[in-house]
């Protein structure tokens, strides 16, 4: 269980909190269960039921107890901030505080005062000390959201302090020494931003002793339906999806990801006339499928029916893993082979 101690808004905007987490579990039977049967499960406040994040979380556990600093990239939504929590809470600083901060919603005049604090008349309008993020985060850890915003100038006393060196409070005259782990996140490539000098290499390389990628939501379709279900029983646990709805979400590219999904099932529980939420519901337009040759969609046919015959032979027919290995639904690989019933031999499988 997580407990907030307080949320701090920084003058001019921007917003940081800090929280005190309590240890909650260690995901790694969690993970070994999901990968024995084809279910989700909650790992890290994240449900998971892809591969590609199985292998995220198995990484989190691997690395969450050392003090190695962390790059989480992706794209906008796809839940970085869901893995970098994952992190602190199987970490040794679990106990110790959590402060997270959107490096890109802070004014750049204020960026400075905010990360390192000020003291009493540092500039117009400090009436008195204050503490930065470094020292309220002190025994914990920081966690700086689109890292690739910060100036060029921030960027340098940022590395600074990374190497372990105090630092001075805007003003002041005493240094300052914190003890904090510090996860970042991005949706930029820094590898591009620091190729075309907007970023300093070696933050980057600094940052990046671990680096961790979340995939987007279409790379790992299996998560959409218990992300759903779990969206929008949230709104109203008396509602239900139609058959329709999961194979409409599954086709949809999600360009907004985790986000989006969510908001897009809240829309339709909060406008929904019945028990059941069908796809004419959804606030959503599949993308239209390139047209294609006869000729040329019997050949693809094909050729995605040998895929799916080869990830089952690997899967010694289990279905789900198989589903995984193509990167594809569950749902999806078993109308797929209904398909094939009605045109070929019949595929051998084992159920899930």
């Amino acid at each position: 269980m997580t407990a907030k101690l307080h949320t701090v808004a920084p003058s001019g905007g921007g917003r940081f909190t800090v929280h005190r987490a309590m240890p909650r579990y260690s995901p790694v039977e969690e993970i070994r269960a999901a990968q024995a049967q084809d279910e989700s499960h909650i790992i890290g406040g994240a449900v998971v039921r892809s591969e590609r994040m199985k292998s995220v979380f198995r990484l989190v556990a691997k690395i969450a107890r050392t003090n190695a600093t962390v790059l989480i990239s992706g794209e906008s939504g796809s839940g970085k901030e869901i893995v970098a929590r994952a992190l602190h809470d199987q970490s040794l600083r679990c106990e110790r505080p959590w402060v997270d901060v959107n490096c890109g919603a802070l004014p750049e005049h204020l960026v400075e005062s905010e990360l390192f604090g000020y003291e009493r008349g540092a500039f117009s309008g400090a009436e008195g000390q204050k503490a930065g993020m470094f020292e309220l985060a002190s025994g914990g850890t920081l966690f700086l959201d689109e890292i690739g915003e910060l100036d060029a100038r921030m960027q340098v006393k940022l590395l600074r302090v990374l190497d372990g060196q105090p630092y001075y409070r805007l003003g002041g005259t005493r240094k300052v020494s914190v003890d904090v782990r510090i996860v970042a996140a991005t949706n930029q490539s820094l590898e591009k931003a620091v190729a075309a000098g907007a970023f300093r290499g070696d933050l980057f390389h600094r940052l990046n002793q671990v680096s961790i990628v979340v995939p987007p939501l279409r790379e790992r379709v299996e998560d959409i339906a218990p992300l759903a279900y779990r969206f929008l029983h949230e709104v109203d646990p008396r509602l239900e999806l139609a058959e329709d709805v999961l194979d409409a979400l599954e086709a949809y590219p999600w360009p907004g990801n985790v986000r989006e999904l969510r908001n897009v099932i809240t829309r339709a529980a909060v406008l929904a006339e019945s028990w059941q939420i069908r796809a004419s519901d959804l606030d959503v337009k599949p993308s239209a499928p390139t047209p294609v040759q006869p000729g040329l969609k019997n050949q693809l046919g094909g050729v995605e029916e040998q895929m799916i015959r080869e990830a089952l032979a690997k899967s010694g027919g289990r279905q789900d893993l198989a589903a995984g290995l193509l990167r594809i639904s569950r749902r999806t690989l078993l109308r797929r082979l209904k398909e094939y019933k009605k045109v070929s031999p019949p595929v051998s499988v084992l159920p899930a």
